[in-house]
């Protein structure tokens, strides 16, 4: 189960030589796991939140994303989020965007016991931010992964800011956060090795299974209790590196939900997430790629205290 309480619309022009292109997709993080995850041969439900006019163009795009993907909508009370970006230049130039509503209290019970009663018949939940943190209350995360561990539940989280905080307390199996988020939230104070397996460790004393910093360019860093590790996945010329991290956190939920060991599902989890730089779509990639990119993919011990 992939909780993405706020999907939203993306539209991308892009330029080629024929002329000028359109994309309209659905997006947003836990759209862009759940895509990976079902590349990865998982069966995937995604609990989303969509409304208005908007909300009814993502139901349809979501329900193109993938075979094994199923979507369960919560009707929101207001429009869903959404984007214009502009790539005919190489770069993407943000037109403009909406990040979606707040969320109101019956919307949030709705999509609450939706997520609830899907993540209990999962082998694995991921959580996954929306937009802006605006949309939904941090303690909804906690609640969460509260009562579906409770219930013997898997937790994966990929989330910053007040959602982590949040998340932490009810002691997610892993956490998948980037080290520009740590420093943003002063868990970290600079980007060195050391100052971020210290970030990792205190969130493994604050709940955490497994902590994975992913560092852009760099090689991520797997914080487990037994062990510190630089991930090396093999390195592949650069598209575009947007949605490499959410390509991380579906890597590792994917093996996880198959019953493999961390250790292989943090290499799944760098693999997906290094051949999704090689493509213009976010949280895309095939399974035999990606499975190809693991057998290149190595852990390096660090000193346990960086």
């Amino acid at each position: 189960m992939v909780f993405a309480p706020a999907p939203v619309l993306t539209v991308t022009i892009e330029q080629r030589t024929a002329g000028q292109e359109l994309h309209v997709h659905a997006g947003g993080q836990g759209v862009w796991q759940a895509r990976m995850i079902a590349s990865l041969g998982c069966e995937v439900t995604l609990c989303a939140g969509v409304g208005g006019e908007i909300g009814d163009v993502l139901e349809g795009q979501i329900s193109r994303l993938h075979p094994a993907v199923r979507l369960r909508a919560v009707s929101l009370a207001a429009d869903s989020g959404w984007y214009v970006h502009d790539r005919r230049r190489g770069e993407r130039d943000e037109i403009a965007q909406q990040a979606g509503p707040t969320l109101n209290r019956h919307d949030v019970d709705e999509l609450y016991n939706t997520a609830l009663i899907e993540g209990l018949q999962a082998d694995v939940c991921v959580l996954s931010g929306p937009a802006d943190e605006s949309v939904i209350e941090a303690d909804v995360y906690r609640r969460l992964a509260v009562d579906l561990r409770t219930h013997g539940g898997t937790v994966v989280a990929d989330l910053s800011g007040g959602p982590l905080e949040a998340v932490l307390e009810g002691r997610p199996a892993f956490v998948k956060v980037s080290h520009e988020e740590l420093l943003a939230d002063g868990r970290a104070a600079d980007d060195s090795v050391g100052a971020l397996v210290r970030a990792g460790r205190a969130m493994l004393d604050e709940g955490a299974g497994t902590v994975l910093v992913s560092r852009a360019g760099e090689p991520a860093i797997a914080v487990l209790h037994n062990r510190v590790a630089a991930v090396h996945p093999p390195r592949l010329e650069v598209v575009d590196h947007r949605g490499a991290g959410d390509s991380m956190s579906a890597g590792v939920a994917a093996v996880l939900a198959n019953g493999g060991l961390i250790e292989d599902a943090i290499r799944t989890g760098a693999a997906a997430g290094a051949l999704n730089v090689t493509r213009h779509g976010l949280g895309t990639g095939r399974g035999d790629a990606v499975r190809e990119l693991v057998g290149r993919t190595s852990l390096e011990d660090l000193p346990f205290e960086t």
